[in-house]
This record gives structure tokens, sequence and C-alpha cells, in this order.
């Protein structure tokens, strides 16, 4: 038997339920961990390596699992699909399920599922605490505060930032996360045009066919989009000329949406005026130079990490499982 030893759990003396097992295949909030143990049989594979773990499994094992958990920047390749005969779900907690092969999941009839809009609500809110404090310049009057520039004399202050009352807001992807941002924005008096791949008919926002043309028209570039191959540096350094010198670009998506060097490059080249960023291209690595820049504000990616979120994704992730196990529809399905 050339099983992984560390790879399957099980309570002693447990007969297996006849569902089959469930692979887990990220690092899980412990309260979701547990209350998949106490559900069903789970082997615990979260680990970079997965798919060569998964070839190691042996065949009786790879034979049991019927559903996958992960979470959406996690790979889970052709490779790990094909290895599970029995497979039937790949569900991802929280909203991304971008390391799925979709395609191969599709062709062998698996079914994707997420936490659709589960974290909405605190994305938007960490959204809109970047944009306020990029456009207001918060960075750069914090650094000058710490370092003794400023002895209450209005003289001192730098000149006047725009305010956020009538800024555009051009916000790229109008999904769930998207449309809490844009009733948040609306609050500030904001003014509102998105960029989809289709225009949506249950709003009154300005829709721009192109993301260049929303740029242009914006005085900051909200990131709520999907992470895709086809947004994989969707903002790159033309976009970011359109946006402006005075200009800002707020991500709360994914860090692959935008062209991370040519980010580098324009802040250094002045291009735009400022970022506001909770998502990186090479998570956990960050360039130094956004870290350095108080022009930027970043943040560790802790954009749906509220206790609310947290909770509503996790019972999202065990609703898709268990309608799963019972032969029911998907409470929370990737569409086809």
């Amino acid at each position: 038997m050339n099983e992984d030893p560390a790879s399957t759990q099980r309570r002693p003396g447990r007969v297996q339920a006849p569902q089959g097992a469930v692979l887990i295949a990220a690092s899980l909030p412990a309260p979701l961990h547990s209350a998949l143990a106490a559900r069903y049989p789970i082997v615990d594979l979260a680990d970079a390596a997965l798919a060569e773990r998964v070839r190691k499994l042996d065949a009786a094992t790879r034979g049991e699992v019927r559903a996958i958990v992960s979470i959406g920047s996690v790979a889970i390749p052709a490779a790990v699909i094909d290895a599970l005969p029995a497979l039937g779900l790949v569900c991802c907690m929280g909203s991304g399920y971008e390391g799925v092969d979709v395609a191969a999941a599709r062709a062998r009839g698996v079914a994707i599922a997420h936490s659709a809009g589960a974290n909405a609500a605190a994305v938007a809110e960490v959204a809109m605490g970047l944009l306020i404090a990029t456009v207001r310049g918060f960075g750069v009057e914090a650094d000058r505060l710490a370092g003794g520039e400023w002895r209450g004399n209005a003289h001192a202050r730098r000149p006047p930032r725009p305010g956020l009352r009538g800024l555009r807001l051009g916000i790229y992807g109008l999904g769930a996360i998207g449309m809490e941002i844009a009733r948040r924005a609306q609050a500030f008096d904001m003014a509102i045009g998105y960029h989809n791949r289709r225009a949506r008919t249950d709003v009154a926002f300005r829709h721009f066919a192109s993301l260049a043309a929303l740029a242009e028209w914006c005085d900051a570039l909200m990131i709520s989009v999907r992470a895709s191959p086809a947004t994989r540096h969707a903002v790159d350094a033309s976009i970011l000329a359109a946006l402006g010198v005075d200009g800002h670009v707020v991500n709360i998506a994914r860090g692959s949406v935008i062209d991370e060097a040519a980010l580098v490059d324009a802040l250094q080249r002045g291009v735009i005026a400022g970022a506001g960023l909770d998502v990186f291209e090479h998570e956990p690595d960050v360039p130094a130079a956004l870290v350095a820049d108080p022009r930027v504000v970043a943040l560790p990616h802790i954009g749906g990490a509220s206790r609310e979120a947290q909770a509503a994704m996790q019972a999202m992730t065990l609703a898709n499982l268990d309608a799963f196990f019972r032969g029911q529809a998907l409470p929370s399905a990737v569409p086809a």
C-alpha cells in the first residue's frame, strides 16, 4: 500500500459512512475542519504538493473521495480531478474558485460550488476603507505625523486633497461584492460607473463597454472582478496610464488582476496618485516598493476576515456539501 500515513483521518472505531469521503485541499478554519470531521470521513491533504500527495494515496482511498473542500487560490488541476474516480464536487470556501481547472471538472461532470456573496459586505467594508485611505492620503499624512513634520500649524499641512463627494468611482466587476461597494459609495455621493462582460439591466449606474473607457472616466478604479485567465493583468500599464496622474486604484479582488510590476512603475513615475491593496500577485510575497511607498495603503488580505463573513462562508460550505451528499441541488453552485 502506498498511502500517505498522515493523510487519512478517522475517529477510533468509526464505521465509514456510505456517502464517501471529503478531501481537504487547503488550510481551513478550525471550526470548519471540526465540522467536516464530525460529518464525513476526511482525507486531509492541506499541503502545497496536493497533486503529488493525491497520486501517492492508495487506490481504495482515492476511490472513496467524492468531494474536495478547498479555497479559490489553491490549485485543483486536472491531474487531481482525474485521480479521484468518484469525485462529484469541488467546494471552495469563499467566493473565488480560480484555482480549480473548471474545464477538467466540467468534462468529468464534477460540480463546482463556492460561497457566493457570503463575504461581500465584509470585503466591501475594507474596499471603502482603502478607497478613503488612498484618496485622502492617510499613508502620507501618517508618515508626516510620525516623522515630526506636523506641529499643529496650518501652514505645515500639504495642499488639500480631493474629497469623496462627487468622486467618479469606476467599479471593475459589478457582482455581489461590487454591488455592496456601489451601495456604500452612493452614501458618499459618488458618481458610479462600471465595466462587466455584459451590462446589467437592474442598475442605473453607467456601464462602460471597455475597461479602458472606464479608467479614462473615473477618478478611482475599484477592482472587484473575479480572477480568471481572462482577467489576469487586465489592469496593465495602459489602464493605469488611462487612470491618470490624479487617479487611484484599489484592489480587493485578486492580485493577479493587476500587473504588479506595471503598478510599481506607475507609482514610481507618478503615472497615478496612489493605490489601496488588500491582495497581491504572489501572496504572501509583496514587493518592497509597494510596502515602502506612503502613497500605497497595503493590507494582508483581510477583506473577508470579519467574524460574520467567516461564519457565513463556513456555513455555506457545509450547506453545499450536505446538499451534495443528499442528492439535492447545491445552494451555491458555480453556473455552468
